[in-house]
């Protein structure tokens, strides 16, 4: 199955089942895609998590319901999902912009979200170089955080810049970016800025983590950052992974690597600028 039809798929079924218990575990079975990598892809092609899109389509409709029927608001938010009216009303706020009690009066204007529809586009035609490369287990020397998926894409910026700005950059440079999802069914993962460990005193703060020995596909990008990698990324969950037919995805892991920017008249801005993407994988 290949992406769009599988998000096609995951989208109908969460408009099936939105007043249900789901979960993102039961889209991504459901569409018979790995969780990490299904979250990851779909974030990819349609800009939000899954998470994030279910809650939206659920505060939509529930704004639709308070504001044309009597309903009892309390009896709204368990539909949708809430167990408490203060969580309900704190989400609901956010969404709207006004309350649930102000919602129901006349006149009062609201958000709506419709559901995804996707325009599909022929693309492709152009050569993206990658290889397929074991690499022994590896140590790295690393600087740790815990990330919700949801918000991840607007989080992570800002670690690398506290990285930097708490002095942590003269400890570990950031050779690597690297996401762990292990158990790749979570709604957090742990990102690591890394280095390679070279047998060093682990100062306080940071943290030694071994990388497994993979079979990766490892992504070459050449351009001004972030927009390169960005631009990789999406091609690599809308256009290569489709045609994958040998190998899946192995394990919870991506790893970005980083060239050192000083080699570069503009650094990370430099339109000759170098990294990596490694994603493990294994044969069917």
């Amino acid at each position: 199955m290949d992406w769009v039809n599988a998000i096609e798929k995951a989208i109908q079924y969460i408009e099936n089942h939105l007043i249900e218990d789901i979960t993102v575990k039961d889209v991504a079975k459901y569409v018979h895609i790995s969780e990490f990598y299904f979250q990851k892809g779909f974030a990819m092609l349609c800009g939000f998590t899954i998470s994030e899109y279910i809650r939206k389509r659920r505060l939509s409709l529930a704004g639709n319901e308070i504001a044309v029927s009597d309903i009892k608001i309390i009896d709204i938010a368990i539909k949708y999902g809430y167990d408490s009216p203060d969580s309900f009303t704190k989400a609901f706020t956010r969404f709207h912009g006004v309350t649930p009690t102000v919602a129901r009066k006349k006149h009062t204007t609201l958000k709506s979200f419709a559901p995804l529809k996707l325009t599909i586009a022929l693309e492709g035609g152009y050569l993206m170089d990658y290889k397929i490369e074991r690499k022994k287990a590896f140590k790295v020397i690393a600087n740790e955080k815990t990330f919700a998926y949801e918000n991840a894409k607007k989080v992570i910026p800002d670690f690398w810049k506290e990285h930097y700005q708490t002095g942590k950059g003269k400890v570990v440079r950031g050779v690597y970016g690297i996401n762990i999802d292990k158990q790749m069914g979570q709604e957090n993962f742990d990102y690591l800025i890394a280095d390679p460990y070279q047998e060093q005193v682990i100062p306080e703060g940071f943290v030694l983590e071994t990388i497994p020995e993979f079979e990766w596909a490892i992504f070459s990008c050449v351009g001004a950052m972030p927009r390169a990698l960005q631009d990789a990324n999406v091609k690599i969950f809308t256009e290569w992974l489709p045609a994958l037919k040998d190998y899946e995805f192995a394990a919870g892991y991506c790893v970005e690597y980083y060239d050192d920017p000083t080699k570069y008249l503009k650094g990370t801005l430099d339109e000759n600028y170098y990294c990596e993407i490694w994603i493990p994988i294994k044969k069917r």
